[in-house]
């Protein structure tokens, strides 16, 4: 059977005459990478959406060709990029979760990686929620609130490969 380095005691799976475990071990670096691909394209959407919020408070007027060019380039990152990018990181992230051995659940770090993750999950929905705002003119947050939640991203990140990465607790 196939071993992932600091991976023991995988239980085998029968799947279509092939062990399942042996099947993620061999997937492994490919679905390591792809969600590794995934996480950084999400999180360059996570970057600038906020970025082009504050942009989209301060310099657009409801109705002007400068808010029609803020809210198309916002949709298309948020829904060409972004979205499909966080789908694409809980996919391969669940795919890494179910090989067996991989994470030691007696430790704090990977609690704290999927609360972390968790979080930036709800801070794409929220600002998701925010476009839909913008695109109405119902929006009350300001571009300084925007300029500030623009730093929630790279909290998580940190906290996130931090856990990955040091595996501190």
């Amino acid at each position: 059977m196939m071993r992932i380095s600091g991976v023991s005691g995988a239980v085998p799976v029968r799947l279509k005459g092939y062990e399942m475990s042996e099947f993620l071990a061999t997937a492994y670096p490919w679905i390591k990478a792809f969600h590794i691909i995934s996480v950084v394209a999400w999180m360059a959407g996570l970057f600038y959406l906020p970025r082009l919020f504050v942009y989209h408070r301060e310099q657009a007027d409801l109705g002007s060709e400068t808010q029609a060019l803020f809210s198309l380039m916002e949709r298309r990152l948020l829904k060409a990029i972004t979205t499909p990018a966080m789908l694409s990181s809980w996919i391969f992230g669940l795919l890494l979760l179910s090989i067996p051995g991989l994470f030691d659940w007696t430790q704090a770090w990977p609690w704290i990686k999927i609360a972390a993750v968790l979080f930036m999950t709800g801070f794409h929905f929220w600002l998701a929620k925010k476009w839909k705002e913008l695109e109405s003119g119902s929006c009350g947050t300001t571009g300084k609130q925007f300029r500030y939640m623009n730093e929630v991203p790279t909290i998580l990140m940190i906290v996130i490969v931090i856990m990955v990465v040091a595996r501190p607790f």
